[in-house]
């Protein structure tokens, strides 16, 4: 049986998200309240698996979970996709003409804005997790509260749907990645399968730096699928670039990395992994 440490409760996008990726396999999730403690759980035990929200097709990346990632010293495995649906929530007894707050994680809060902004009534209050706003809810009985998570934790939690797909967008997806101790890379992703690499790298302050380590890659038909840069905190004007790349030659794409080492500062290789699945 795999461990998992998600952020979230269950009922969450972190453990649908943990369920479709390991589909098929016995798993156990460890719920925890922060990005921070998912980190703490694989170093504390290293046959701890982590799944952690790097970015969304509409609110963009999570910067905090790259400093994490880079930090952590784990190897990313994998990665998953899901579709993300939000629905609006509640106790039994209530409906539509008794509730006057809605509940939910931040950026579920600002994927449902539009639909907000058409009950003007309703207000939008600031919660730790998605699932953990429904269950809180049930829990104390919170009359005239609502939530917005998934079907799937509204329905755990005995609550009322309102509506569905209340999601303003409906081409809305969240990427996971997978992580783990490194020393247990290659039981979960064998090497030979992997066409896609997660990489973080300084660059000197030279004019052109960054473009000579692209047009390396280019040159080794390594094709970049994200670019993220963060400052370096204490260094004005120096930045960290996190970058994808997707390979079908993992010679070719260890050669490029030797070739761009030389031009970059702190090169480290955060995964190997192949392409994750989009959930439909």
């Amino acid at each position: 049986m795999k461990r998992i440490a998600i952020q979230g409760e269950l009922g969450s996008f972190h453990d649908i998200a943990a369920h479709q990726y390991f589909e098929g396999e016995q798993i156990q999730l460890i719920c925890c309240s922060t990005f921070e403690q998912v980190f703490e759980n694989i170093k504390r035990d290293p046959t701890c698996i982590g799944m952690t929200a790097i970015e969304n097709t509409i609110a963009g990346s999570l910067l905090h979970n790259y400093e994490l990632l880079r930090d952590s010293g784990t190897a990313v495995v994998g990665e998953h996709k899901l579709h993300i649906s939000h629905c609006i929530c509640c106790l039994p007894d209530d409906d539509w003409d008794t509730i006057t707050e809605v509940h939910s994680h931040p950026v579920a809060l600002m994927q449902c804005r539009q639909y907000l902004s058409n009950h003007p009534a309703l207000k939008a209050v600031e919660a730790e997790d998605t699932a953990g706003a429904a269950q809180y809810i049930h829990e104390h009985q919170l009359r005239g509260v609502a939530a917005i998570c998934h079907a799937e934790a509204a329905n755990m939690n005995g609550m009322k749907i309102l509506e569905n797909n209340i999601e303003d967008n409906k081409h809305n997806f969240t990427r996971f990645l997978v992580e783990c101790d490194p020393r247990k890379a290659d039981f979960l992703r064998p090497i030979d399968k992997t066409n896609k690499a997660s990489l973080v790298f300084s660059l000197p302050h030279e004019e052109g730096s960054l473009s000579q380590v692209l047009s390396i890659l280019s040159f080794y038909k390594i094709n970049l699928t994200k670019i993220q840069s963060l400052p370096i905190i204490g260094h004005e004007w120096e930045y960290l670039f996190y970058i994808d790349v997707m390979y079908d030659n993992i010679t070719r794409y260890r050669q490029s990395i030797d070739a761009i080492m030389p031009l970059t500062k702190e090169l480290k290789v955060l995964g190997e992994y192949q392409d994750g699945k989009q959930s439909a």
